[in-house]
């Protein structure tokens, strides 16, 4: 994603306070993890999350990710 908008914050943010899954895409490669938080990472946005059944630990840069949407 070039841009973020306020939307799209506003719904990964939800994501994180509910716990909910989300899948993200990122070079073609689809992850469906738990998002835990959104921080700053020299300099650069990234979503640190979980792995739902493994409970490994994922690094997602948002200036990496190509779309993502929750999981219902």
């Amino acid at each position: 994603m070039a841009q973020w908008t306020h939307a799209q914050y506003d719904i990964l943010e939800r994501a994180i306070t509910h716990g909910k899954r989300i899948s993200a895409y990122r070079r073609g490669t689809e992850y469906v993890v738990v998002p835990t938080r959104l921080r700053v990472i020299s300099g650069r946005e990234a979503v640190e999350a979980t792995h739902p059944t493994t409970g490994d630990q994922i690094t997602l840069y948002l200036d990496e990710m190509d779309s993502f949407e929750v999981v219902k």
